[in-house]
């Protein structure tokens, strides 16, 4: 028997009393050797592809315990149910035995950022495939140690039986299994047929404690000894610290220490409200040179077409190849303003400074493992001194202020070593500081034949960056740029055409015999933004699809039949017909200030299909909108839990609602103004409508992301709906009351 020492990612389980033993498996070898023979490093499904040893997803204990280790983390969207259901799946295991490790950068596998709706495509199959090989490595154990051929095994709960009545534990064979190999990619994993969790409707596993009241969230964390924090932030984002005499701050009750850093200003206190307290004394004293830079939200549709852009990408060039001229040309501009991500509940962190100098952060940041980069270098310290381990917070999808909140406590903790601070925003703090979804232009051309077919589309767009999470650099931390020596934030990238950041499903899914999309990327930023859920694919399928009902309406046509008329796809035909039939569309009747809307879109054109109709009822004494109705039609792939995939797109179609019916970001020359929910409002529960949501199931097929397939096809359908209702276009959200009154009476 071997010992083999834990790695240096893994060295502090070692003194918790966990190794790793070993012994020669002559059939696991013969596996490995299998996948040698078919070529070195076979392609891994997934994340397994930069996380390829077994080890890194797997533990399995003589207790009977299954541990499952994941770097993506639980955002609210119900990744963690879903891949706990797939390992229980393919081991053979009660459900109830997995216990998950998700997040944690001294621990789990590095699977980047959760963000894109990537977690199933990435994270579910390279979960799937480590399980498989477990069980088969296991299945070879049992066979070895029993003298029975591999063939023939079952497996219930971790009990093994084979051939000739053989008999065998997962349990009792852990301690000789060695999972620090790589995974040879060479098991199949199980026939979707044979799942027992996966494709039934399943509680999310972590509903009974928020139900119940369990301190789960970063909010709630109260470790002993704990301290708590603020900082005091700039008037405006350009503003520089002129002078601040902190001695009348640090006489007030229960402060343990002010610490400033150049214009970062923050201080240490045994309670909330005495931190808070002394903050707002610090701030009160606080001198500033405040500059005013701002275009204001009224002028920023102009300044984004009158900025030069820092590059201008051809995201799609397709020129039609002959034929005759178009007929008729049609032209439409659609505006996205500022959205806020909104989260109910403000970004807060708790870090401590242990004595083994390594910086512990407990966040609900979704990138821990850049965010702890991140960390490190505003910290000046290797890498390997930050840890990042995730809580659920009650946020967003995006980048909102997770990783400020991070950031800022361990500026704080480093100053009171071995002492726990608690950071958490106000709500002003948030609203104002925290980084917005970019305001954009869209620009529609198309030009059409006779009978209104698309001959010619064109698509330009404007857009500032949609992308600026921490990345591994201190410049994208809000903090870091306001020390005595500060970080740069590094130049934002638009992430790649076609399916990224500004142009995200610029181009649209429908089939155009010419078909051109030009991306006009601006890195100025006058407000400071980053991703919100979808990222460009809310403004960019919100214009596509508004277009697209402008065009049928022009050529006379219904507007589904319009879109089928252009679309090949056969999973998209199948979610817009699907959508409409559920809705009704071909028996609905026409009411007076009755309105009906579709919208459609493949999510980035590579993950989740969704169709959203809508009906609604426009006011035109006072032009309030209210949604009667909602249907949503949706496609992701092989369903694993409905319900969760339920959750999401109803999510995503109340939250997108919300972004169209009444949320815009205010500022002015000088500072942001939209700083509570009075000035930044967004949708009530008495605003919305009834949700059905229907599922297509494909399995076998390829998982495919879900969590933001339903933000543009909503508001495009709102759009379009609206439109029916009025007879009056709106290509400007949000459609408040004031907006909607004016362009009916205009």
């Amino acid at each position: 028997m071997t010992v083999i020492p834990a790695t240096d990612r893994r060295g502090f389980l070692k003194a918790a009393g966990s190794i790793t033993l070993a012994f020669a498996i002559p059939a696991g070898d013969a596996l490995a050797q299998a996948a040698a023979l078919a070529g070195a490093k076979p392609k891994l499904p997934g994340d397994m592809e930069t996380n390829r040893k077994l080890g890194s997803w797997l533990r399995i204990g003589a207790d009977g315990a299954v541990t499952l280790l994941v770097g993506k983390v639980e955002l609210g969207q119900g990744i963690l149910t879903a891949v706990t259901q797939i390992c229980a799946d393919e081991l053979d295991v009660d459900i109830g035995r997995v216990k998950l490790i998700s997040g944690d950068t001294a621990q789990s596998p590095n699977e980047g950022t959760t963000a894109g709706s990537f977690s199933m495509p990435n994270c579910a199959p390279a979960v799937r495939q480590a399980a498989a090989e477990v069980r088969a490595l296991l299945i070879e154990m049992a066979a070895a140690k029993t003298g029975k051929p591999a063939e023939g095994w079952t497996v219930a709960d971790g009990a093994m039986s084979g051939p000739d009545g053989a008999k065998a534990s997962y349990w009792e064979l852990a301690s000789g299994l060695s999972l620090e190999r790589e995974a040879t990619g060479a098991v199949k994993p199980k026939n979707p047929a044979d799942y027992k969790y996966v494709g039934k409707e399943f509680p999310r596993l972590d509903f009974p404690g928020k139900f119940t009241g369990q301190a789960m969230f970063v909010q709630e964390l109260r470790p002993e000894g704990l301290l708590f924090g603020q900082v005091v932030r700039p008037p405006t984002y350009k503003a520089k610290l002129t002078a601040l005499d902190t001695s009348a701050a640090e006489k007030m009750p229960g402060v343990v220490k002010v610490v400033k850093n150049g214009s970062f200003v923050g201080v240490v206190a045994q309670r909330e409200e005495q931190a808070v307290a002394a903050a707002a004394a610090l701030a009160a004293a606080a001198k500033w040179e405040v500059e005013k830079a701002l275009p204001t939200s009224d002028g920023i549709f102009d300044w984004l077409q009158k900025t030069k852009p820092a590059k201008v990408i051809e995201t799609k060039k397709q020129p039609r190849n002959g034929g005759d001229p178009a007929v008729k040309t049609l032209e439409a501009t659609y505006f996205r303003p500022y959205h806020m991500h909104g989260s109910i509940g403000t970004s807060a962190a708790v870090a401590v400074l242990g004595a083994d100098g390594v910086m512990t952060i407990d966040t609900h940041s979704q990138s821990v493992f850049e965010t702890s980069e991140a960390i490190a270098m505003m910290l000046g310290v290797d890498k390997s001194k930050v840890r990042c381990r995730h809580v659920q917070g009650s946020g967003c999808y995006g980048h909102n202020m997770a990783d400020d909140a991070a950031a800022d406590a361990a500026l704080l903790a480093a100053a009171v070593p071995g002492r726990p601070v608690k950071l958490q925003y106000t709500r002003e703090q948030e609203h104002r500081w925290e980084p917005y979804g970019s305001a954009m232009v869209i620009k529609t051309k198309a030009g059409v034949d006779k009978d209104g077919n698309v001959l010619d589309w064109d698509l330009e767009l404007f857009s500032t960056p949609h992308g600026t999470r921490p990345g591994s650099h201190a410049g994208n931390l809000l903090s870091a740029r306001y020390l005595e020596k500060p970080f740069e934030m590094p130049t934002p990238q638009n992430g790649g055409p076609p399916n990224y950041a500004a142009d995200r499903n610029g181009i649209a899914l429908y089939d155009f015999p010419g078909h051109n999309v030009l991306t006009n990327f601006i890195t100025d930023m006058p407000v400071r933004v980053s991703s919100t859920r979808g990222l460009g694919a809310y403004a960019n399928v919100f214009a596509i699809e508004s277009f697209m009902d402008e065009l049928a309406r022009a050529a006379g046509v219904d507007p589904i039949q319009y879109r089928l008329r252009h679309l090949k796809d056969p999973r998209g035909r199948d979610v817009i017909a699907k959508a409409a039939e559920t809705f009704g569309w071909d028996k609905w009747q026409k009411k007076d200030g009755r309105g009906r809307g579709i919208g459609f879109a493949k999510y980035k054109n590579i993950a989740g299909y969704c169709a959203v109709a809508l009906e609604v009822e426009v006011n035109k004494r006072n032009g309030r909108v209210r949604v009667v109705r909602a249907v949503a039609a949706a496609d992701s792939g092989h369903l694993v839990n409905p319900d969760g995939v339920r959750n999401q797109i109803e999510g995503g179609l109340i939250q997108s609602l919300s972004w169209t019916l009444k949320e815009e970001v205010k500022f002015d020359d000088t500072r942001v103004t939209s700083e509570d929910w009075v000035t930044y409002p967004i949708l009530t529960f008495a605003d919305v409508p009834p949700v059905e949501v229907v599922l297509i199931d494909r399995p076998g097929a390829p998982f495919l992301g879900t969590g933001e397939a339903a933000q543009g096809p909503t508001g495009a359908a709102l759009a379009n709906a609206v439109a029916d209702a009025t007879g009056v276009r709106f290509r400007r959200g949000p459609f408040t009351p004031e907006r909607v009154k004016a362009g009916l009476t205009a």
